[in-house]
């Protein structure tokens, strides 16, 4: 037996609280993410201002980490598929690529109301459109909504309903509701089904396969 095994050997035989004190003795030696140096500032004060933080600040922080769960959760599962760099400002989050073609995904989270899941009837909700909003110089169009053809598939965290961000609601954004005065714009609120269906599918693969039909349809709203 190595010297690691031996101390994880003894490490299992300690209390909690005296885990605990190892923990606290190692941890001022070791940073827990490059951010603490480039913050100057510990994770543990980092996470203390997100706590204090606003609701505004905490709902922009879950946006956050539901892109990076997509990563971590999904994107790096994926067999035969690879991440294309681009640059940011973009309407979509990850431009991935297999052996036939590139796919662009937006990612948005379950939208939430009082902290619960926000329904409409029987489906909940999710909210697609830019943080920030503006006029087109030229068209005078609103740049706060997507629109048609920014991206092909759109991907729901569904963290506000199964407190788990490995799961991902999948639909075509093709198939999304129009918008109410400009049938080129993705609706600002759309319905995410409570089960997976004929057009919300719960993988990635079927979602490509869907997108890849070039069927022409709209998603259910009820």
């Amino acid at each position: 037996m190595n010297a690691t095994d031996q101390i994880k050997q003894w490490l299992a035989g300690l209390t909690v609280a005296q885990r605990e004190e190892v923990f606290r003795r190692l941890r001022g030696e070791f940073a827990i993410h490059p951010l603490e140096l480039q913050l100057h500032a510990k994770a543990e004060i980092i996470l203390e201002a997100i706590q204090r933080a606003g609701e505004l600040t905490l709902r922009m922080i879950r946006g956050v980490i539901a892109e990076a769960a997509f990563r971590a959760e999904v994107v790096a599962h994926l067999k035969g598929w690879k991440e294309v760099p681009s640059a940011g400002g973009l309407s979509y989050d990850y431009l991935l690529k297999d052996r036939k073609a590139e796919v662009r995904v937006q990612v948005k989270l379950q939208r939430s109301k009082a902290g619960q899941p926000m329904k409409a009837g029987n489906m909940f909700v999710v909210e697609t459109q830019k943080t920030r909003g503006g006029k087109h110089r030229t068209s005078g169009q609103a740049t706060r909504p997507y629109r048609f053809g920014e991206f092909d598939v759109l991907a729901v965290a569904m963290y506000p309903s199964t407190q788990r961000w490995d799961t991902f609601r999948y639909t075509v954004a093709g198939w999304l509701i129009h918008g109410k005065t400009d049938a080129a714009e993705i609706h600002k609120f759309q319905p995410v089904a409570t089960e997976t269906n004929d057009d919300r599918a719960d993988d990635f693969d079927t979602v490509v396969r869907w997108v890849r039909s070039q069927k022409k349809k709209s998603t259910r709203s009820t």
